[in-house]
């Protein structure tokens, strides 16, 4: 399976390479950096990565968007959120983590669609574009759509899709080999 991460400057490092580890350890997967206009990236902890441009994704992809502090000023950037909307357009499956649902909702892609976010930030992404947001969830999967509350509960969805795609063992067997214990329930969620 293709994933494509989408990364953008002030990206939250654990939004991304939590689920970075998950996906990495599912037969056949094949990881792509991305970003708008290719090049440099820099996280929010200084964390360096070379990206490629970001254009129409293959058949059958996985889009991830991860949050972070960098998506303050995205929300209201009219051309990032014409690409964001492009991207999935493309993507078989569309995934975020943290405040990565504000860039989601800003672009019209939660429309009518179930979602969560970082709790920390929740009316911030609430603010930013509409959906049925779920305050208690450690994630929330709407059809082709995952989204998930702050940072750390990337690794619990990432886990999550690869139970449904995958199946539950596979999953726990991905968490045990990460040495990670999965919060399987995706309504349990301790930081509401």
């Amino acid at each position: 399976m293709n994933y494509y991460f989408l990364m953008f400057d002030q990206f939250e490092s654990l939004d991304l390479f939590g689920p970075v580890e998950i996906f990495g350890r599912t037969p056949d997967a094949s990881l792509h950096y991305i970003s708008m206009d290719g090049g440099i990236i820099t996280s929010a902890q200084g964390a360096v990565i070379m990206t490629e441009k970001a254009d129409i994704l293959p058949s059958g992809s996985v889009l991830l968007v991860p949050g972070g502090m960098g998506t303050r000023p995205l929300v209201r950037d009219p051309q990032f959120l014409a690409g964001l909307r492009k991207l999935c357009g493309s993507a078989e499956y569309v995934l975020s983590v943290c405040t990565g649902s504000a860039l989601l909702a800003s672009a019209g892609i939660l429309s009518g669609k179930k979602a969560t976010s970082n709790k920390i930030a929740f009316a911030w992404a609430r603010d930013s574009g509409e959906a049925e947001w779920i305050r208690k969830a450690r994630w929330v999967r709407d059809g082709n759509i995952y989204t998930s509350s702050g940072v750390s509960a990337g690794i619990d969805m990432a886990l999550g899709f690869v139970a449904d795609h995958y199946g539950r063992e596979a999953a726990r067997e991905n968490a045990r080999k990460s040495e990670y214990v999965w919060h399987e329930n995706a309504e349990e969620d301790p930081f509401a």
